[in-house]
């Protein structure tokens, strides 16, 4: 504001009346403001746009380790009622369901629940609905050892959301060495994008970076590779094994959609 006003005064005694410079100050200040505000207005829309972005999806992966000596009615009841919480209307895609083959050198899941949801708010307002908290409380936490979770957003989604009933699904999830860097990660995340041309088998594939690092165990990288029949997840080679150089610990859970569920398209 000081250099305008300076140079409106030198300008006021060379060539305008002060009546007509006043009014071209005020004619400049308004036009700066409302440069100002058509900014601010593009930044939200697109802030917003981003958040429910039609080709992006968000995973969610929940894997438990269900005690031993839990009884079987009450592993049944904790996976009905998981799926029971497809009636959320943030739920895109819900299913859950033991776990067909977990390969890891430390830890042994029995249990997965796979979600999606349009964005990251969507997934908020899936954790914090109270059928969910209440599922949680009453049906999952009394019978389970160990929990672990990822999410990540996939970019450039097409097609369905919902899983349909009898497909196979493979979750890889990586744990970076630490002193990896950002050419490392993303050398792994476009090994594990090129998969699905390797194996056409695979129906679809997302990849991304898990964004909740609180209950990941340190894992860091994800992908999910959905099959039509559980024959073909049995067949697919896991890209795990290539970048060993850069990984320091591999989870792999095979598991299937058994149970009707709701989802919707994108």
């Amino acid at each position: 504001m000081m250099k305008l006003s300076t140079a409106a005064a030198a300008l006021a005694h060379t060539h305008f009346p002060s009546t007509d410079l006043r009014r071209r100050s005020a004619a400049l200040l308004r036009h700066k403001s409302s440069l100002r505000s058509s900014s601010t207005s593009i930044k939200m829309s697109s802030a917003s746009d981003s958040a429910s972005n039609p080709n992006h999806i968000v995973e969610h992966i929940v894997l438990f380790k269900v005690k031993p000596a839990a009884d079987p009615s009450a592993v049944a009841a904790m996976v009905s009622n998981l799926n029971g919480l497809s009636s959320l209307d943030s739920v895109l895609h819900i299913s859950a369901g033991p776990v067909f083959r977990c390969r890891s050198g430390s830890l042994a899941f029995t249990h997965v629940l796979h979600s999606r949801y349009r964005s990251k708010t969507d997934l908020t307002a899936y954790a914090d609905h109270p059928s969910h908290v209440t599922v949680v409380a009453n049906y999952v936490k009394p019978i389970v050892d160990d929990v672990m979770a990822v999410d990540w957003i996939a970019g450039g989604f097409a097609g369905e959301a919902t899983v349909p009933v009898g497909s196979a699904l493979r979750l890889t999830v990586l744990k970076l060495k630490e002193n990896s860097g950002e050419g490392d990660k993303q050398e792994v995340m476009e090994l594990a994008r090129g998969i699905k041309e390797k194996l056409p088998s695979i129906a679809q594939l997302t990849v991304g970076e898990n964004f909740s690092p609180g209950r990941a165990k340190g894992y860091s990288i994800c992908s999910m590779a959905i099959f039509e029949d559980t024959k073909d997840v049995n067949s697919e080679s896991d890209y795990a094994a290539a970048v060993g150089a850069a990984v320091d610990d591999a989870l792999v859970v095979d598991f299937a959609v058994e149970s009707p569920i709701r989802g919707a398209n994108l």
